[in-house]
C-alpha cells in the first residue's frame, strides 16, 4: 500500500471506525499526513473519547504544523483525561510552541496530580526561558518526588532574580507548608532574610515542627549579627530536640563562646549531639572544657563518634597529656575513633611534639600506617620529620602491599623530610622502586634520589646505570614522573660539576 492509499485509509477510519480504529488512524496520519491534514487532526482532537483525542495529539505532534498545535493542543492540555494531558504536553514541546496561552496551560500543568505532567511542564517552561504560574512553581519545592522538588529548585535558581520569583519564595519562607518552606529557607538570599528576620527569631522558638526549627536555626548562624547569635545561643539553652540541638552546636561549636560551655556539657551523652557537643567544648578550650573531653577520653562508656569528635577536639586543644591518652585510641575497634584520634595528633603536629613524645607517636603511626588507606596521608603528615620514624619505615617500604603506604613511606624516608644516621644507606630503596607500577611510588622514588644527592653530596654507584633508568622515566605517562625524574637528573649534574 502507497503512502497516498495510507493516507487515504487513515482519513476513512477518522469517519467510519471503532474508537481504537480512529484513535489509531489519527496517529497515523500524523506520521504519513501533510500540513493539509493538519485540520483533520483539530477536528479529530474534538472527538467525544479520550483515546481519540490523545491519538490526535500524537498525530498533530507528529505532523508538525505548529499554528495547528496552537490551536488545539492548549485546550487538550485542559483535557480530564490524564493521557490526553500528557501526550498534548509532549506534542507542544516536540513543536516548540510558545504562545502566551500555551505557556499558560504548562503553568496550570505545574499543579497537576500526574508526576510526568509536572516533570513536562517543568521542563517545557525552563526551556521556553519562563518561570510559567510563580506560585505553582515555588509549591513544588515540597513535592515528595525529588525528580519535581529538585527541577522546580533549579527552575527558582534560574529566575531568582524575577521580582515575582523572590516575592513568592519569601511568602513561601513565611507562611508555606512546611516541606516548600523548608526548601525557601534554605534558598533565601540574604536580603530578603535580613527583612524577615523578626519573623525568624519568632520561628525559632514558636514554630510547633522542629524541623522547620532546625532549618531556621540553620539559616539564621548564617546571619553574623550580635541579636542573632544571641537568640541562638539561648534556644540552645533550652533546646531539648536532640537533633535541633545537635544542629545548633554544630552551627555554633567553633565560635569558641562560653555560652556553648553549659548546653554542650548537658548534651555530651547524647548520641547524636554527642559529638557536635565535644567540638564545642573544644572551641570552649579552659580548665572545664578540658576536664569534660578527657573524662570522655577515659570513659569506656562513651559513644564511638562522641569518642572520636572528643579526641580530635582534645589534639587540637594541645594539653600536655593529649599524645598519652590518643595513642591507645589508634587501636579502638570502631574506625570513627581511629581517625578521630589520627586527626587529634595531626592537630598537635603542626606546632610539634615534646622530645619525649615523638618516639611513642612514631612506633604507633608506623605500625598502624596502613589501617585506613584514606587516611594514609593525615599519618604522613603527623609521622614528617620524626626521625625516630625512620627505622621502622626502611623496614615498612618492601614488606607493605599497599602502594599508598609505599609512597608514604618512600616520602618519608625524603631526606628533604628528615635524616638520621641510616640515610646514606637508604639509595638502594629508592632507585629499587622506580619501576613501581604506581605513579606516586615512582615519584616519591625519584625525588628522594634527587634529595640524597643533595643531602649527602655524592654520586651514587652505577651512576650510568641510575641515569638510563632516569631518562626512561623521561617518557613516562605521567608529568608529575617525568619532572621528578628531570630534577634528579640535573641534581646528578650539579654533584658531578661541584
Amino acid at each position: 500500500m502507497t503512502a497516498e492509499h495510507q493516507v487515504a485509509f487513515f482519513l476513512r477510519e477518522l469517519e467510519t471506525g471503532d474508537t481504537w480504529r480512529r484513535a489509531a488512524a489519527a496517529k497515523g496520519l500524523g506520521k504519513l499526513g501533510d500540513t493539509e491534514h493538519a485540520a483533520v487532526l483539530v477536528r479529530a482532537a474534538t472527538d467525544p473519547a479520550p483515546e481519540v483525542r490523545e491519538g490526535a495529539a500524537v498525530g498533530l505532534g507528529r505532523l508538525g504544523v505548529p499554528e495547528a498545535g496552537a490551536e488545539i493542543l492548549p485546550a487538550l492540555m485542559d483535557d480530564d483525561d490524564p493521557w490526553v494531558r500528557r501526550q498534548a504536553s509532549l506534542a507542544s514541546i516536540r513543536l516548540g510552541l510558545r504562545d502566551r496561552e500555551v505557556v499558560e496551560a504548562y503553568g496550570r500543568l505545574l499543579g497537576d496530580p500526574d508526576y510526568h505532567l509536572r516533570i513536562n511542564a517543568l521542563e517545557a517552561l525552563r526551556e521556553l526561558g519562563v518561570p510559567g504560574d510563580v506560585p505553582a512553581l515555588v509549591r513544588l519545592l515540597g513535592d515528595p518526588a525529588y525528580g519535581i522538588w529538585g527541577r522546580a529548585r533549579a527552575m527558582v535558581f534560574e529566575f531568582e532574580k524575577d521580582p515575582d520569583v523572590e516575592a513568592e519564595l519569601v511568602r513561601t519562607a513565611q507562611w508555606g507548608a512546611e516541606a516548600a518552606r523548608l526548601h525557601a529557607l534554605w534558598m533565601l538570599p540574604d536580603k530578603p532574610t535580613d527583612r524577615l528576620l523578626p519573623s525568624l527569631l519568632r520561628d525559632l522558638t514558636d514554630d510547633p515542627s522542629t524541623e522547620v526549627r532546625r532549618t531556621v536555626a540553620a539559616r539564621l548562624a548564617r546571619v553574623n549579627r550580635p541579636e542573632t547569635q544571641a537568640a541562638l545561643f539561648a534556644v540552645l539553652e533550652v533546646e531539648r530536640d536532640p537533633e535541633t540541638a545537635l544542629q545548633l552546636l554544630f552551627r555554633l561549636g567553633r565560635s569558641g563562646d562560653e555560652r556553648l560551655l553549659g548546653p554542650a556539657t548537658r548534651w555530651l551523652s547524647d548520641e547524636r549531639a554527642g559529638p557536635s557537643a565535644a567540638v564545642a567544648l573544644g572551641s570552649v578550650g579552659g580548665k572545664a572544657a578540658t576536664r569534660l573531653l578527657r573524662a570522655l577520653l577515659t570513659d569506656p562508656t562513651t559513644a564511638a563518634r562522641t569518642l572520636a569528635a572528643a579526641a580530635k577536639a582534645y589534639g587540637e586543644v594541645g594539653r600536655w597529656d593529649a599524645v598519652w591518652l590518643l595513642l591507645p585510641l589508634l587501636d579502638h575497634a570502631a574506625p570513627d575513633v581511629y581517625e578521630g584520634a589520627l586527626r587529634g595528633l595531626d592537630a598537635m603536629a603542626d606546632t610539634g611534639f615534646r622530645p619525649w613524645e615523638r618516639a611513642a607517636v612514631a612506633r604507633a603511626l608506623v605500625a598502624r600506617l596502613d589501617v585506613n588507606p584514606i587516611l594514609v596521608g593525615v599519618a604522613e603528615r603527623v609521622l614528617t620529620g620524626l626521625t625516630e620514624a625512620l627505622p621502622g619505615l626502611r623496614e615498612l617500604v618492601d614488606r607493605t602491599s599497599s602502594s599508598l603506604v609505599r609512597a608514604a613511606a618512600l616520602s618519608l624516608l625524603d631526606p628533604h623530610n628528615a635524616t638520621d644516621a641510616g640515610t646514606p644507606h637508604d639509595l638502594p630503596l629508592f632507585v629499587g622502586h622506580l619501576g613501581d607500577a604506581n605513579t606516586w611510588v615512582r615519584q616519591a622514588a625519584a625525588e628522594g634520589i634527587a634529595h640524597w644527592v643533595e643531602e649527602t653530596g655524592t654520586l651514587p654507584p652505577d651512576e650510568e646505570q641510575l641515569r638510563d633508568r632516569l631518562t626512561a622515566l623521561g617518557s613516562d605517562p605521567f608529568d608529575s614522573v617525568r619532572e621528578a625524574a628531570a630534577k634528579t637528573l640535573r641534581a646528578l649534574d650539579d654533584c658531578r660539576n661541584n
